[in-house]
């Protein structure tokens, strides 16, 4: 059995996945801390000495937000603000004897579903993005993940948002990481709620969809404009890496009307005014990105 986790700003998952047919057998969610690091290194231990417990163990795959820095081994670029400098892989293998590796979440979900999931029929490539409480990206390239050389492969979360308006898109947005106007400002859940209460009351994104399927202009408007941002978005990685399919993953990506939606829009931004790539939601949904985790190990050929 392998282990799986995903670690996201709000929930820490952690499954049991049969290495054979990679069907899950077991889950366990719990809230991700907001307070400290060791509070939070805690709270995995707990997650996988309970799934340990369970079955025996091959290996343990980590997806989580931010990066590896590959000259210090911390971690860095993560919106859990109190996880960057920490050595988060090396604490782990203190603990477990095991083969363990770690990648960025939107790295996972690229992985599982170019494997087995919507990207599947792919021979090559595929660009995966996460739509959640961050904004992250998956790059894959001749069937492998990228990382880069500095383990910021795929993150475009945290490049300035192209074409920015201050008319249409609001007020210049600071960032954790430093930057302003950055991807995940405007494109994550948080974003999209973000720029809702601006003009409107504080309220969830899936409240906001609600309103749009009742017909309320102001929602029309709204989700209209957040379609065309994730349309420039995946335009301008179209136009440097081309690739076969795109697929969507994180809450947002639930709401199907944004699918036609972004697919008009895509060649608008794009050289070849043609572009027809198609953008899909994950087929494994919300666990695509802990599997994706659970075969880390197996494909850095570490098991």
């Amino acid at each position: 059995m392998l282990i799986g986790l995903d670690i996201g700003g709000t929930k820490i998952e952690g499954v049991l996945v049969c290495s054979r047919t990679m069907a899950i057998k077991q889950r366990k969610r719990v809230t991700t801390p907001r307070t400290n690091y060791r509070e939070f290194l805690t709270s995995v231990k707990l997650l996988v000495d309970d799934l340990m417990a369970q079955s025996s163990i091959e290996s343990i795959g980590v997806g989580c937000c931010g990066s590896i820095n590959r000259t210090t081994g911390t971690m860095q670029g993560a919106n859990i603000l109190y996880l960057n400098g920490q050595d988060f892989l090396a604490d782990l293998k203190s603990v477990y004897s095991l083969p363990i590796a770690l990648t960025n979440d939107a790295n996972c979900l690229a992985i599982s579903e170019f494997k087995n999931g919507a990207a599947k029929e792919a021979a090559n490539s595929c660009l995966a993005v996460i739509l959640g409480t961050g904004c992250g990206g998956g790059v894959v390239i001749n069937g492998d993940i990228v990382d880069g050389l500095h383990g910021l492969g795929g993150e475009i979360g945290h490049n300035p948002l192209p074409g920015y308006d201050a008319s249409v898109d609001g007020p210049t947005v600071d960032c954790y990481c430093g930057s302003q106007n950055c991807v995940e400002s405007f494109l994550s859940g948080t974003g999209l709620e973000r720029l809702w209460e601006l003009s409107h009351s504080k309220i969830s994104a899936e409240k906001i969809f609600d309103l749009y399927k009742t017909g309320d202009q102001d929602a029309i408007r709204h989700i209209d404009e957040y379609t065309d941002r994730l349309a420039r978005v995946l335009g301008s990685v179209v136009n440097i890496i081309d690739p076969e399919i795109i697929v969507l993953g994180g809450g947002v990506s639930n709401q199907s009307n944004i699918y036609p939606m972004v697919q008009d829009k895509l060649s608008r931004y794009t050289f070849n005014k043609k572009v027809s790539t198609p953008v899909v939601k994950a087929l494994h949904g919300d666990s695509s990105g802990v599997l994706g985790a659970a075969i880390l190990p197996q494909m850095k050929g570490l098991i």
